[in-house]
């Protein structure tokens, strides 16, 4: 919503530093209540930067090659999940002499400042569109951007503190900050009327609750994937850990080759859509090979490892059409509302992923009932693509030019 009043550009490169500066102070700081709060008011101003980020590369990007655009930049999510799969163990080893017990710090410190050089590599590259330069548009985005992110990080260290008083369980904190979610959607709707139009478009509302199973199988991977190896004979830590990287390795390849195949058929009635369907289709039939082949007893690392690539090509696929779906869809006046509001309803799924994963697990003793569940949610989704419609508006010379 900032991002269409204030300019993309500039709340992405303050999401960058938020994230920055509030990750460094957390590697500087001691104390639990602090802790939380920190990580807390990371995830309220880092949370900025993926609907800014999306919106910005439509912005730029060549109508017709808007897939690709997604798919190409979003791949570093790719590359962030594989460094954190494996590389926080490396980091934290590596301090163990100099911090000791306060080696777990060093991952905080150290990608807390190169979060914040890529801030300034980003401010000196990204170009500037007009009225974007507006000292008083990156005034007005910082601060209601604050604003915003203290009242929420009030609400949510008070729901904290009572429900760790309570002594409530996991999966009844989810549950009470998924209400929360749905009550902000509707907070949203009522008073913000320029923003109704991203939730009363029926395709845009399909769309976004198709994802809300695409962030639980997201979450439930990075979430517990190292763990779901271990247990079925994956062997130590670290080698649960790479065998578990091929899943978020497959994204340097899925993530641009997704969005360049639904490039090719996005100029036919519902082409975009078809592709994601069968993809996400095929991704439901990977999960569930997967949890067949390690419910049955079979612990090759190889053959998980080729699983697990299989499956996360498919994934990262879906999720760069996905992305240029809503650009498609969306007005390109609300295109940041857009794109936060898929981020806000998809992440429903991962409030809610780790938890009842975890839960199912302890219950039954083993992770084949989650990896099913994953699965069976999936499966739904493709019943919400499939009644999304969608027809090829040909961009006109002046939007084409303007993305030149």
């Amino acid at each position: 919503y900032f991002g269409d009043k204030y300019g993309y550009r500039n709340m992405v490169l303050i999401s960058i530093f938020w994230a920055g500066i509030t990750t460094l102070l957390t590697g500087l700081t001691n104390g639990l209540l602090v802790f939380i709060a920190l990580r807390v008011l990371t995830g309220l101003g880092e949370g900025a930067f993926y609907s800014n980020d999306r919106s910005l590369i439509a912005q730029v990007t060549p109508p017709n090659k808007i897939g690709l655009g997604m798919g190409i930049v979003i791949s570093g999510l790719s590359v962030g999940l594989t460094a954190g799969l494996i590389g926080t163990l490396y980091l934290i080893e590596m301090a163990r002499d100099l911090l000791g017990q306060n080696a777990w710090k060093s991952p905080f410190l150290i990608l807390g400042v190169a979060t914040i050089l890529i801030g300034f590599i980003m401010k000196k590259y990204i170009p500037i569109s007009s009225g974007e330069s507006s000292k008083t548009n990156v005034k007005k985005s910082i601060l209601y951007l604050s604003g915003y992110s203290f009242v929420f990080l009030a609400i949510i260290m008070a729901i904290y503190y009572v429900t760790d008083l309570l002594k409530l369980s996991e999966a009844i904190i989810a549950v009470i900050f998924t209400i929360l979610a749905l009550l902000f959607v509707a907070y949203i709707y009522k008073s913000k009327p320029e923003v109704r139009p991203v939730l009363k478009n029926r395709n845009l509302l399909f769309l976004y609750i198709s994802a809300i199973p695409i962030m639980w199988h997201l979450w439930f991977y990075g979430f517990w994937s190292v763990s779901i190896v271990q247990d079925f004979g994956g062997g130590g830590l670290l080698m649960a850990a790479l065998i578990a990287s091929f899943n978020a390795f497959a994204g340097l390849i899925g993530f641009p080759i997704g969005g360049a195949i639904s490039d090719r058929v996005a100029h036919k009635k519902n082409g975009r859509r078809n592709v994601l369907f069968l993809l996400t289709a095929a991704l439901t039939i990977s999960i569930f090979v997967f949890a067949a082949y390690v419910m049955s007893g079979n612990q090759s690392p190889v053959v998980m490892s080729i699983i697990l690539f299989i499956s996360g090509l498919l994934f990262f696929a879906v999720q760069s059409i996905q992305h240029a779906m809503i650009a498609d869809l969306s007005p390109e006046e609300h295109r940041g509302s857009a794109f936060g509001m898929w981020n806000l309803i998809a992440e429903i799924g991962a409030l809610l992923s780790p938890v009842i994963s975890g839960v199912l697990r302890d219950s039954t003793g083993s992770w084949g009932a989650p990896l099913l569940l994953d699965g069976a949610l999936i499966g739904i989704s493709c019943i919400f693509i499939i009644m999304i419609s969608t027809r090829f508006n040909q961009p006109s010379d002046k939007s084409v030019n303007q993305s030149a």
